[in-house]
């Protein structure tokens, strides 16, 4: 994501009106809320949250841009990902593909280009589904694809188990999460009040479940004196939830994360990670443009995986998107937009452009591709995990 932080004040947008008052009268009602149902409210409210709505935020229109969304190399690259699924799979005449976060289908139309451009029997056999917490826009997904000639693959998603491939990028990082500090040795959370003259301030507390000291201690990690944190409960649910979605193939996850000793390294991230983007900037304040900006924190690699292996599936691999798209082959995608028939200087450049982001290890390149695997045959290799 190229974006750079900046001061708060200078991101002049007010808070939804409505979404804030509604937050206001449950704090005076019951006290202080958790952060991890401020965030809920604030993203995903059903009538005013940030991800609700027909028209999809993220892009470059919105907050902020993904690695589909800044260019279809990414797609491509996936696709022979995929392709490998189908093959482990033994070729099945039926593969689904469901993608949780689809937005307004880039991926899903550059996924499906290229395995036309690969020339993979898994085409034909691909029905794609789309997970959106904003129903409306599976239309604009629809759309996309009638309009690339590819509609006939798309199909109603009836939640199932699928045989095939389950993606999800950049989800998990926008999961309602917990905030907590350390205060004289103790773990406190920090839930969200209000001030005397209504606005929403930090208000730390005795924690609200003991299962945020009980992650921390699964995850073998002590925060230090004044240490603030992030917590994400929500994500073994998520995984639960898409785990049993899946009947046999691999679930794949891709977002901004680290495992736990490096994720609560006091010396690298003694303020926690949560960040909020507005207009293409980031900034550090969740109390601005309340439902008109994301809001998101770094992923608990470790916790994700835990959450994998207890709802029965196996890891297949963990590493960076730049080492994934390395090996997906996405310098030999870029050489084709130098050199194929349809070639152009202007898309050259800009493919190229956007890979360069996708793989610098100070922007996207750092992000962690997980992979887990349910009914593959023992020794199955998939390209993008595999040494070069």
């Amino acid at each position: 994501m190229d974006l750079r932080r900046v001061p708060a004040a200078n991101l002049d947008v007010p808070s939804d009106p409505l979404l804030l008052e509604a937050i206001r009268t449950e704090i005076a009602a019951n006290g202080p809320i958790t952060f991890a149902r401020f965030m809920q409210v604030a993203l995903y409210d059903p009538e005013r949250g940030y991800y609700r709505g027909a028209a999809a935020k993220p892009g470059r229109g919105g907050d902020f841009l993904t690695a589909p969304e800044a260019h279809p190399i990414f797609g491509r690259a996936l696709a022979r990902f995929a392709e490998d699924v189908w093959q482990a799979l033994e070729r099945p005449a039926r593969f689904t593909i469901r993608e949780h976060g689809a937005g307004e289908g880039a991926l899903a139309e550059a996924l499906l280009t290229g395995l036309d451009a690969d020339g993979s029997g898994a085409l034909g056999a691909v029905r794609y589904r789309v997970v959106e917490v904003e129903p409306a826009r599976t239309a604009a997904v629809r759309a996309r694809l009638d309009a690339a000639g590819r509609g006939g693959i798309l199909e109603p998603d009836d939640g199932r188990p699928v045989s095939g491939l389950i993606i999800a990028n950049e989800v998990l990082d926008a999961l309602p999460t917990h905030r907590v500090v350390v205060r004289g040795g103790l773990l406190r959370e920090i839930l969200v009040g209000l001030d005397p003259e209504g606005g929403l301030v930090d208000a730390e507390a005795a924690p609200t479940t003991n299962l945020l000291a009980r992650r921390l201690a699964d995850d073998g990690v002590v925060l230090a004196e004044g240490q603030r944190a992030e917590i994400c409960l929500a994500a073994d649910a998520w995984i639960s939830s898409a785990a049993d979605g899946l009947d046999t193939g691999v679930l794949l996850l891709i977002d901004y994360g680290h495992p736990a000793a490096e994720l609560y390294d006091p010396a690298l991230r003694a303020a926690g990670t949560l960040a909020a983007y507005l207009r293409h900037q980031v900034h550090d304040d969740p109390y601005r443009a309340i439902g008109r900006q994301d809001l998101t924190a770094h992923v608990d690699v470790t916790a994700v995986e835990h959450a994998a292996a207890a709802a029965g599936l196996v890891h297949i691999g963990t590493t960076t998107q730049a080492g994934f798209l390395e090996r997906l082959g996405a310098g030999e995608i870029l050489v084709g937009y130098q050199t194929g028939a349809a070639a152009t200087l202007q898309g050259y450049l800009a493919a190229r452009a956007a890979l360069v982001r996708m793989i610098d290890p100070a922007a996207m390149g750092r992000f962690r591709v997980m992979a887990f695997g349910r009914g593959l045959p023992d020794g199955t290799r998939l390209r993008g995990l595999d040494a070069v």
